[in-house]
C-alpha cells in the first residue's frame, strides 16, 4: 500500500466511523473498491480486473452456500448487491476517468461484463438450489479453495502455466520471469475456509451478504491481516464500539504508529537486512550476523506496522481487530514466541489443524511424545507452506517444529525434575538467557525463509559459524 493509499483509506474511516445510517453498506462499497485499486500492475493487464473480480465472486459464491435461509432474502440483501455491482462497473469504467492506476487499460467491455455477470448468476441459482439438498458442492468448494491457494503458492506452477499461455499467444520465450500476483488471496481463503468449516460444524452466525462480504475483504485487514473470526466482527459491524475523544487519538496514535514503523524503520532496515547478495558477498561472520539480526528486526517492525495501521483504521469504523504481535522478541521460549508473533494464524491453525490433528492421532493410542511431535512438526511445516510451496519453507516449518517439541520435552523435564521454584533474581537471569537464545533461533530460522533457496541458507549459516558447519 502507498502513502497516497493509505490517506484515503484513513480518511473514509473516519467518515464512515461517524455515519449512524448506511455504515454498513458504505463500508462495503469501499471494501469492494480496496480490492481493486490495490491490486498491483499485472503481466497481462486484463487480471488487473479479473483477480480481484474473481476474489469477489468467491466471496459470494461460498455466501450463498453458508448463509442461512433467513439471511439470504432478496429484500435484506438487494442493496449490497447494487453497491457491488456499482462499484465493479465504476471501476471498470475508469478507463475513460483515468483515476489514479485503478485499472486504466485492457478493461473488459461492457457486453463482456454482463455475459460473465449473467452466467455467473446462473451459475449461482443453481448453487442454492443444490446446496439446500446436498453438501457436496460445498466440500468442493473447500477443495478447490485449498488447491487454489497450493497452485498460487507454488513458483513453478505459476511459471509453467504463464509459459503455456505466452508459448500459445507466441511471445514470452520459457523460463522467463513472470509478474503475477493474486493480492488479498491468501488471508481471504483463511477467512472462506473457516466459515465452511464453522457452518459444517453448525457454530456459523445468520450473515447478509453485505455483512460476509465485508468480513471477508475488510479494507483495513485485506492485505496483510489479521485474521480474524466473522462472530466477534459482525458484532461490531451490526453495534459499533463507542469511540469518545480518547478513542479518538488513540486510534490516530496507532495508525501513524504502524506508518512510522513500516516506512521509516522497515524501510531503513530493508537496506541493512541479509539477502542473497549479502551471502555472497560479506566475508565476516560478524557482519553476517548483524545484517541478520537487521533483518529479524525489519520483518518485525514491517508485518507490525502493517499490523497496527490495519488495526487503527479498524477502531476509526468502530471495529476492534485482534491484537496479532505482543513483543516476540522478548519471549523466554520458543512457545512463547509463537503465542505472541502473528497470533491469529497461529490461533487460526491452532483451532482447524493442530487441536483435530491431534485428538484423531491420541484416538490411535500413540505415545504422547509422538502425538506431540507428529503434531508440532506437521503444523509448523503447514504454516511455512502457507507462505510459500517451497522447500525453503518447508525447512523454516520443520526448523520451528523442530525446536517447539525440543522446547515441549525440555519443559516437561524441568517440571519432573525441579518442584520449586527459582528465586527471582534466577528466574530473571535465567529469562534473560531465554530471550537471547530464542531470538537467536529464530533469527537462524529466517535465513529459509528470506534467502531463495535452502542452498544460500547454508551458505549463509557457514558464513555466521565461520566455516565450523
Amino acid at each position: 500500500m502507498t502513502v497516497l493509499q493509505l490517506g484515503v483509506f484513513a480518511l473514509a474511516a473516519v467518515i464512515i466511523g461517524r455515519l449512524k445510517r448506511g455504515r454498513g453498506l458504505t463500508l462495503l462499497g469501499m471494501s469492494v473498491f480496496a480490492v481493486y485499486w490495490l491490486q498491483p500492475p499485472q503481466e497481462y493487464p486484463s487480471l488487473a480486473f479479473w483477480l480481484p473480480t474473481a476474489t469477489l465472486a468467491l466471496t459470494i459464491l461460498v455466501w450463498v452456500l453458508v448463509a442461512r435461509r433467513e439471511a439470504r432474502s432478496w429484500k435484506q440483501n438487494w442493496p449490497a448487491w447494487l453497491v457491488i455491482a456499482g462499484v465493479i462497473l465504476l471501476v471498470d469504467l475508469n478507463q475513460f476517468f483515468g483515476f489514479e492506476k485503478i485499472h486504466t487499460t485492457a478493461t473488459p467491455r461492457l457486453w463482456m461484463m454482463a455475459m460473465v455477470a449473467a452466467f455467473y448468476s446462473i451459475f449461482l441459482l443453481a448453487a442454492l438450489k443444490y446446496s439446500r439438498a446436498h453438501g457436496f458442492l460445498l466440500a468442493t468448494v473447500f477443495v478447490l479453495i485449498v488447491l487454489l491457494f497450493i497452485c498460487l503458492k507454488t513458483p513453478s506452477l505459476i511459471t509453467k502455466s504463464l509459459d503455456f499461455i505466452d508459448s500459445l499467444r507466441g511471445q514470452q520465450a520459457p523460463g522467463s520471469r513472470h509478474i503475477f500476483s493474486w493480492l488479498g488471496y491468501s488471508y481471504v481463503a483463511f477467512r472462506l475456509l473457516h466459515t465452511i468449516r464453522d457452518h459444517q460444524t453448525g457454530r456459523l452466525p445468520a450473515l447478509t451478504l453485505s455483512e460476509y462480504v465485508n468480513y471477508v475483504i475488510f479494507f483495513p485487514a485485506f492485505t496483510a491481516g489479521p485474521i480474524d473470526r466473522v462472530e466477534r466482527f459482525v458484532q461490531e459491524l451490526r453495534v459499533p464500539v463507542p469511540m469518545d475523544g480518547q478513542d479518538g487519538v488513540d486510534a490516530g496514535a496507532r495508525f501513524f504508529m504502524g506508518l512510522f514503523k513500516k516506512f521509516v524503520i522497515a524501510d531503513a532496515l530493508f537496506l541493512i537486512s541479509i539477502n542473497d547478495v549479502l551471502v555472497d558477498q560479506v566475508g565476516s561472520s560478524g557482519w553476517m550476523w548483524f545484517f541478520l539480526y537487521m533483518y529479524s528486526l525489519r520483518i518485525y517492525f514491517d508485518f507490525s506496522g502493517y499490523t497496527d495501521i490495519a488495526i487503527g483504521l479498524a477502531r476509526m469504523l468502530g471495529i476492534r481487530l485482534p491484537e496479532n504481535f505482543a513483543a516476540p522478541y522478548l519471549k523466554p521460549n520458543l512457545t512463547q514466541f509463537w503465542n505472541s508473533w502473528h497470533m491469529t494464524l497461529t490461533q487460526w491453525f491452532r483451532t482447524y489443524f493442530f487441536n483435530p490433528f491431534t485428538r484423531a492421532l491420541r484416538t490411535r493410542d500413540l505415545p504422547a511424545p509422538l502425538v506431540i511431535f507428529t503434531a508440532q512438526v506437521f503444523t509448523m511445516i503447514l504454516i511455512g507452506l502457507w507462505h510459500g510451496v517451497t522447500w525453503s519453507f518447508v525447512l523454516w516449518g520443520l526448523w520451528h517444529g523442530l525446536g517447539l517439541y525440543a522446547h515441549n520435552r525440555w519443559s516437561e523435564l524441568i517440571r519432573l525434575r525441579i518442584r520449586n521454584p527459582f528465586p527471582a533474581r534466577s528466574q530473571l537471569f535465567l529469562n534473560g538467557i531465554g530471550v537471547f537464545l530464542t531470538f537467536n533461533f529464530v533469527s537462524l530460522g529466517w535465513l529459509f525463509f528470506t534467502l531463495s533457496t535452502p542452498a544460500v541458507a547454508w551458505r549463509a549459516l557457514m558464513k555466521l559459524f565461520g566455516g565450523a558447519l
